[in-house]
């Protein structure tokens, strides 16, 4: 069952098709930890190129993915969250151990590591079927909408 379904994430995240890489949320502790769902199905925009005769969802998509979920951890902390968009500000850590194929179910769980008020540090951990496919440490900066401060 989800706690966020798609319309929800969308009135908490800017994202939008085609960059939008979560379809919904399943777990939340409020400022500990989340947990998201990324159905992966060939009719993702990205297969086209990568690759076609062998389709792979990049990994740096995955740690997108990942920061996504993180922004809904954070976003929601806040009451004028549809002022507020996160910037994406530092990776660390970041480590990809197995390929993402359509037809795949991608867990996204995320772990507070510091909640403040603009700047956001997240352990992300991608898995499918249990297995790591990308892990990394996600850093962003809360920032007002229309502005890059």
């Amino acid at each position: 069952m989800a706690i966020y379904d798609s319309r929800a994430i969308q009135k908490i995240l800017p994202h939008r098709y085609p960059f939008l890489l979560v379809d919904k949320i399943i777990e939340l502790e409020p400022r500990v930890r989340i947990l998201g769902v990324k159905q992966v199905t060939i009719n993702e925009h990205f297969f086209a190129g990568h690759f076609p005769e062998a389709p792979v969802m990049p990994g740096v998509l995955q740690i997108e993915a990942l920061a996504q979920v993180g922004a809904i951890l954070a976003l929601r902390e806040f009451e004028d969250r549809e002022n507020k968009i996160p910037f994406f500000s530092g990776i660390e850590k970041a480590r990809f151990r197995r390929p993402v194929v359509p037809g795949d179910t991608l867990m996204l769980e995320v772990i507070a590591l510091r909640i403040g008020t603009k700047v956001q540090k997240m352990r992300g951990i991608a898995t499918v079927d249990g297995k790591i496919t990308a892990e990394a440490e996600i850093m962003c900066v809360i920032a007002s909408r229309g502005s890059a401060d």
